[in-house]
C-alpha cells in the first residue's frame, strides 16, 4: 500500500468534547472529523447522583471518553471516505493533568462508587487541592529537594501528587480501594490496547518524575504516613513518545470501525502533541494552544531553571530534546465569563441584528479604540495563575473602571490581560536563558483576528499560526504515523505531515510602543498582588 492510500487516525480529548481525524501519512492532509460532546461535560457542581461538590472541584465521566471512541471515530471514516483497512494506526491526546483512580485492572472507581466524588476523574482545572499543593511545596523547599527546580520552583494543584493527596485525606478509603492512579492520557490507551502502559510526557509534566525516578519514599511519607508508597499506583515502565503502546485490541476494533491489531501510540498530552503538527519541534519553536487556557510547550537543546514553568522534562515533547512547558489557567473562559455574565441585554440584542455572536461583537467594538483609551488594565486570573506565580488562589482584577466604562472596554482590557501574562511568560523564559525564536499559535482562538493582532504588538514578535484547525488530532495522527512505523521519528513525521504559516502577524511598532507602557503598569499590579495575601483572604470568606 502506497502513502497516499495509507491513514492514521487521532484522536483528541478535550475539556468537552472528543474528535476524530483522519489523516492520510504521506503529507498530513485531513480527509474527514467528527465530534462528540460529552454527555456529562465538566461536573462541578453535583454528581450525576446528586452528591454536591465543593469549591473549585472539576470531574469527568470515563464513559463519555469511550463514546467518543464508539461515535466519532466511525463517523470521521465515514466523513473521510476511507476504507477501515488503509488505517495503520490511530494516537490519541489528552487534557492534563486529568487523572482517575482504578482498579488493578483499569476499572475506574466512579463505576464502582458513583456516590463518592473522588472516585471521579479530576479534570485538569481541578483547583480544589491548592491546600495539599502548598504543603508539598513548602516541605519540598524545605528539604532542598532537587527536582523542586524543574517546576520553577512550584508544583501546581492540578497535577497528580496534590490531586492524589487529597483523595488519601479526604476519602483515605478510597484511596485504598484505588490499585492505580492514572493520567487519562494512558487510561484511553490502556482501553485500546488492553495494556497498561505509562508516557514519559504525563509523568514528567504531571507527575514529578525526574532523573529517573518520583519523590522519595521519605519525601511522601513526611507529607502524610499513608502517602509513602504512592508511587506504586503510577506504574513502572515508561514509554517514549512516539512510541508503539501496543494494537487495537477485537473490543476496541468494535468501537471504533478500524482493523484489530493496528498500531496504538503511546498516550500524550493535548498540548504537547501540537508542536508536531505545528511542524514546531526544534529548539526555540514556542508553541501556545490557546483555548479555554493556554499551553505554552517548547524545546530546547539544554536544561534551564525557568521561574514558575510547568516543567522541563527530558524528551517531554520529542526524543533528545529538553520540553519546557508553562501556562495560562484562563484565557477562553476569561472571555466566555464575561460575555455569560456581564453584558447588558441591548449589546445581545445589536449582536444579534448584525447576525453576530457577542463575542464578535464585542470584539468589532473594541477593536475601533485606540490602545489605551479605555484607560483599564486587568490581571488575567480568574482561574488561579498557572505561570508564573503557580498560585490558583488568585483571583482576577480590572484597575481604572469608571462610570463611563463600558462592556467593550473590559472586553479589550481581558483580551490585552491573556496577552500581557503570554509576554509575562516569554520574557521569564528568555531572562532565564532559554531564548523564544518563533512564536508559533495554535488552538481555537487564532480564529480571531483581533486577538491575534494584540498577541504580536504585546509581545513585539511575529506570530506564526499553525496550519490546522485540528492541532491536537492532527498531532495525535503524526504520532500514530510514526508507531505504525511509516516514519523513524516525530521529527520527520511532523516536516511531512505537520504545517505552519510563519510570521502570519507582524507588530505595528506604534501599537507595540503603547502596549509597553501598559505592559508595565500589568507588571506592576502583578508583582504587588503576586503573594496573594488580598486575593487569598477574600477566596477565603467565600466558604465563611
Amino acid at each position: 500500500m502506497s502513502e497516499d492510500e495509507r491513514y492514521v487516525v487521532g484522536v483528541d480529548f478535550g475539556t468537552l468534547s472528543g474528535r476524530a481525524l483522519v489523516v492520510r501519512v504521506g503529507d498530513g492532509a485531513e480527509a474527514g472529523d467528527a465530534v462528540h460532546e460529552y454527555g456529562h461535560g465538566v461536573i462541578d457542581e453535583a454528581l450525576p447522583a446528586g452528591v454536591r461538590l465543593g469549591p473549585d472541584w472539576a470531574l469527568q465521566a470515563p464513559r463519555d471518553w469511550l463514546d467518543v471512541l464508539r461515535s466519532a471515530v466511525p463517523k470521521a471514516l465515514a466523513a473521510a471516505d476511507v476504507e477501515p483497512s488503509q488505517v495503520i494506526g490511530i494516537g490519541t491526546d489528552f487534557t492534563a493533568c486529568t487523572v482517575l483512580p482504578t482498579t488493578a485492572d483499569g476499572t475506574p472507581l466512579s463505576d464502582l462508587h458513583p456516590e463518592r466524588p473522588h472516585a471521579w476523574p479530576k479534570l485538569w482545572k481541578h483547583h480544589a487541592a491548592q491546600p495539599q499543593a502548598d504543603r508539598i511545596n513548602a516541605l519540598a523547599a524545605e528539604r532542598g529537594e532537587p527536582w523542586l527546580p524543574r517546576y520553577g520552583g512550584k508544583i501546581s494543584s492540578e497535577w497528580e501528587f496534590a490531586k492524589a493527596l487529597q483523595l488519601l485525606e479526604e476519602d483515605p478509603g478510597l484511596y485504598g480501594l484505588a490499585d492505580r492512579w492514572i493520567e487519562a492520557a494512558d487510561w484511553i490507551v490502556w482501553q485500546l490496547t488492553g495494556r497498561e502502559s505509562r508516557n514519559i510526557c504525563t509523568a514528567g509534566y504531571k507527575g514529578i518524575y525526574q532523573d529517573g525516578r518520583y519523590p522519595s519514599r521519605e519525601f511522601l511519607a513526611a507529607l502524610n504516613p499513608g502517602f509513602a508508597d504512592f508511587p506504586g499506583k503510577l506504574g513502572h515502565e515508561l514509554a517514549p513518545l512516539g512510541g508503539r503502546a501496543g494494537t487495537l485490541t477485537a473490543q476496541a476494533a468494535a468501537w471504533t470501525g478500524l482493523p484489530e491489531g493496528i498500531a496504538v501510540a503511546v498516550g500524550n498530552v493535548d498540548a504537547h502533541v501540537t508542536a508536531a503538527a505545528a511542524d514546531a519541534v526544534r529548539p526555540g519553536q514556542m508553541v501556545a494552544i490557546m483555548g479555554t487556557s493556554t499551553c505554552h510547550v517548547m524545546s530546547a537543546d539544554h536544561l534551564a531553571e525557568v521561574p514558575g514553568m510547568c516543567g522541563v522534562v527530558a524528551e517531554g515533547i520529542v526524543p533528545g530534546l529538553w520540553g519546557y512547558e508553562a501556562g495560562q489557567s484562563g484565557v477562553g473562559d476569561i472571555f466566555a465569563w464575561f460575555v455569560d455574565n456581564c453584558v447588558p441585554a441591548a449589546y445581545e440584542e445589536a449582536a444579534a441584528a448584525a447576525g453576530l455572536s457577542v463575542h464578535e461583537h464585542l470584539t468589532a467594538l473594541a477593536a475601533e479604540q485606540p490602545v489605551g483609551r479605555h484607560g483599564l488594565v486587568a490581571l488575567d486570573w480568574n482561574n488561579g495563575n498557572r505561570s508564573v506565580l503557580v498560585d490558583h488562589d488568585l483571583s482576577g482584577l480590572v484597575v481604572g473602571q469608571t462610570l463611563a466604562t463600558r462592556p467593550e472596554d473590559v472586553y479589550r482590557a481581558l483580551i490585552e490581560a491573556t496577552a500581557f501574562g503570554t509576554r509575562m511568560i516569554v520574557d521569564t523564559f528568555e531572562a532565564s536563558g532559554v531564548p523564544v525564536a518563533e512564536f508559533v499559535v495554535a488552538g481555537g482562538l487564532l480564529k480571531n483576528r483581533f486577538l491575534m493582532q494584540v498577541y504580536a504588538d504585546v509581545l513585539r514578535r511575529p506570530l506564526s499560526l499553525i496550519g490546522s484547525a485540528q492541532g491536537p488530532a492532527l498531532g495525535a495522527a503524526v504520532h500514530a504515523a510514526v508507531a505504525a512505523g511509516a516514519y523513524p521519528d516525530i521529527t520527520s513525521a511532523a516536516a511531512a505531515m505537520g504545517r505552519r504559516e510563519p510570521a502570519a502577524y507582524v507588530p505595528d511598532p506604534a501599537r507595540a510602543d503603547a502596549y509597553d507602557a501598559l505592559y508595565e503598569i500589568y507588571r506592576t499590579l502583578h508583582d504587588h498582588f503576586a503573594d496573594g495575601a488580598v486575593m487569598h483572604r477574600l477566596r477565603g470568606l467565600r466558604s465563611v
